[in-house]
């Protein structure tokens, strides 16, 4: 048996984040949909779920048709069972992640983010399955006192931070 590894670089159009992740059951898209148009009136966000039994549907939802439909392209290029891809806008993952970590059927999350992101997906006869991501880029060193300073006041700006 042999495995073939592909790298799947993930569409972010600005403005927006991605958070891919894997669960295990049908109703994931719905439980998705619950969790996150619950978390805010403001969040837009679209919902792809590749089924890895059954009909082997893409399953699909959401508040936003571009997002849903963006949602629906990066599922496809992953071509991994019980992944999930939603995409969201007017919010952050740190708004949605312990939401969306709280529905029963997901089992992991590989990446939250708006940073160029690469899906390192594996393939063997049997189908396709994350293996892991590539979330940004390399650091270039260590942050000095003047980093930490601009990092304090940034959280603060936010407002995650007093």
């Amino acid at each position: 048996m042999s495995v073939k590894i592909d790298v799947v670089r993930i569409n972010i159009p600005e403005g927006t984040n991605v958070i891919i992740g894997q669960s295990h059951f049908i109703k994931t898209v719905e439980d998705l949909y619950e969790a996150l148009a619950t978390s805010s009136p403001h969040l837009k966000f679209g919902i792809a779920f590749n089924e890895a039994s059954g009909k082997r549907l893409i399953r699909t939802d959401g508040n936003d048709q571009e997002l849903i439909k963006l949602a629906v392209e990066q599922a496809k290029k992953i071509g991994a069972g019980h992944t999930f891809v939603i995409y969201i806008k007017n919010g952050y993952p740190i708004n949605v992640l312990n939401t969306i970590k709280n529905v029963q059927e997901v089992v992991r999350i590989f990446a939250a983010t708006a940073n160029p992101l690469q899906v390192l997906v594996a393939e063997t006869d049997q189908g396709r399955g994350i293996i892991g991501v590539v979330d940004g880029f390399t650091p270039l060193g260590v942050e000095t006192e003047e980093d930490v300073k601009e990092r304090k006041e940034l959280l603060r700006k936010f407002g995650y931070k007093r």
